[in-house]
């Protein structure tokens, strides 16, 4: 059984800033270099409907005409990256509510977003839209994981709206390593901001602190790498410990049976520091995610269909 990891083209801009380019040197990588298990497939754009229900309808049409958005001078490629980067995560939930088990998506630009206003590069909160459409597909709990190396503070003001609105069921656990972008942590939902020599250790807490996890019907995580002190992040965090943090995320899914749903997000490239380089940090999440999941796969196989 093997991982979906969608990308399209049109996910990538040509633009000096990462958060719009990198995902095509990802994917390149992908293909260049496979990984046992993953397999790269195209999704549809996202429907302006389901970006409505998330963020103000008004700034979706702005944004979808090109009045607003950071990107804007690229145009109809701008608005083409959103649509399809965004329509992976949806794709991504989707497939993993029906099939169970992990699937990922070459997005990143998501978290900062705010109901009317783009922020910090995300336009549309591609996190918080896709867990709509898993509780539109029964989903009771999802909780998004964010291990950005900034707080996830769009995420949790649109979780805080869609309460009000009676809209329930999604949480989030955040730690990071910067406190931009941070918020007040209350009930479901929880930041932190740590140093890189405590990084692990608070990424094992927040995942110890999900109540009842074998309840949480969905996990969308949101796998920054700019916590990694040499793409943005803090020194300390080195590519050992997001290899350790990766694999603790999935084990920790796995062990309590949660599908989830993975994304690119931050990670920066530098003169000492390539994309390609950022491009290898985020291979490390594709691949504790594919060896996890043959562990849980293979785990799920009963001697009598091993045989057949």
């Amino acid at each position: 059984m093997k991982i979906p990891v969608y990308f399209s083209p049109d996910y990538s801009v040509d633009a000096a800033f990462d958060t719009v380019g990198k995902s095509a040197v990802v994917a390149r990588s992908l293909r260049d270099d496979p990984i046992d298990g993953i397999e790269l497939v195209e999704p549809r754009p996202v429907g302006a409907d389901l970006l409505g229900r998330v963020h103000d309808p008004g700034y979706v049409h702005q944004v979808l005409t090109g009045e607003r958005g950071q990107f804007t001078e690229h145009g109809a490629d701008f608005v083409a990256s959103i649509l399809a980067s965004t329509g992976g995560v949806v794709a991504a939930v989707e497939s993993v509510l029906a099939n169970g088990g992990f699937a990922g998506s070459l997005s990143s630009g998501l978290h900062h977003a705010r109901y009317d206003r783009d922020s910090g590069y995300c336009t549309f909160n591609g996190l918080v839209v896709g867990a709509v459409r898993a509780l539109d597909l029964g989903a009771i709990r999802v909780l998004i994981v964010d291990f950005d190396a900034h707080c996830g503070g769009g995420t949790a003001s649109l979780i805080e709206r869609l309460n009000e609105r009676g809209v329930t069921g999604i949480e989030q656990v955040d730690v990071s390593v910067s406190s931009f972008d941070n918020y007040p942590s209350r009930p479901g939902v929880m930041c932190r901001v740590v140093g890189g020599h405590d990084y692990l250790e608070a990424v094992g807490e927040a995942l110890d602190s999900v109540i009842d996890p074998r309840t949480i019907d969905l996990v969308i995580y949101n796998a920054g790498m700019d916590a990694h002190e040499n793409a943005g992040g803090a020194t300390g965090v080195d590519t050992d410990v997001i290899r350790e943090r990766e694999s603790r995320v999935f084990e920790w899914a796995a062990r309590n049976e949660c599908p989830v749903v993975w994304v690119l997000a931050g990670g920066y490239s530098s003169a000492r520091f390539t994309v390609d380089d950022v491009a290898r940090l985020h291979r490390i999440t594709a691949e504790e995610s594919a060896r996890v999941g043959r562990v849980q796969w293979k785990s799920m196989i009963t001697p009598a269909s091993a045989t057949d």
